[in-house]
């Protein structure tokens, strides 16, 4: 199975395993996103809206006519303000997207790759073949613009896959495959708030803009940077 490359922005960066008070610092707000912490996220997502608009950053993921499409995570059910949804419905409402449409979901769960041991985390094929594009209204919606000639304002319909946390990529790339499956002519970018660091890699600081894509590597995902 082919899957294409993935361009892909994240604003702050944690390493897992590193010592000090920066990477202390990055697993403390690594754990306030994925405990959907309400007095974090707001102040994380402004930064990214000043990072947006006040110094030009991630003009490939946030235009303003994107369509913004927040990615579920491991579970088959979903609360309604799982972390992906949340940063989407934030990021929208800052003028960062035209629209969030929840068009992914999970057809079965997948094992938490935060809880896996290291070579038992979730394929990228496996989170593909747990991924459907949702027949509901927000696929009833893109769908009726993708027949309208897949154009949004007058330019190429550009949707943003939404996520939490980025580690090689791999739910990303199989979520971005699914929705081309769907709508092959739709432009699909990726978005996490927070990128791991290999334990080769060194961690500066948390606020870290970084902007990459992930690849389809010798059937694997491969992150790059």
């Amino acid at each position: 199975m082919y899957f294409p490359a993935l361009p892909f922005a994240s604003c702050f960066a944690y390493l897992p395993g590193g010592s000090g008070s920066v990477c202390e610092e990055g697993r403390q707000l690594c754990a306030h996103l994925k405990a959907a912490d309400s007095t974090w996220l707001p102040r994380l997502v402004s930064r990214v809206w000043l990072e947006t608009s006040g110094h030009g950053r991630f003009a490939s993921v946030f235009d303003g006519r994107t369509v913004l499409v927040p990615v579920p995570g491991s579970t088959a059910l979903q609360r309604e303000d799982w972390v992906g949804a949340r940063l989407a419905w934030c990021f929208g409402e800052l003028g960062l997207g035209a629209q969030v449409l929840p068009l992914l979901r999970r057809r079965y769960a997948v094992r938490k790759s935060a809880f896996a041991p290291m070579g038992q985390r979730p394929s990228v094929k496996e989170h593909y073949a747990s991924f459907a594009v949702d027949a509901g209204f927000g696929g009833r919606e893109l769908a009726a613009t993708y027949r309208r000639g897949g154009r949004s304002g007058g330019t190429a319909l550009r949707l943003t896959l939404v996520d939490d946390v980025i580690t090689r990529g791999r739910t990303l790339l199989a979520a971005a495959r699914r929705i081309r499956e769907s709508f092959p002519g739709v432009e699909v970018r990726a978005f996490a708030l927070l990128r791991t660091l290999g334990p080769q890699e060194v961690m500066r600081q948390v606020l870290d803009p970084c902007e990459g894509e992930v690849l389809w590597m010798f059937g694997d995902a491969r992150r790059s940077p």
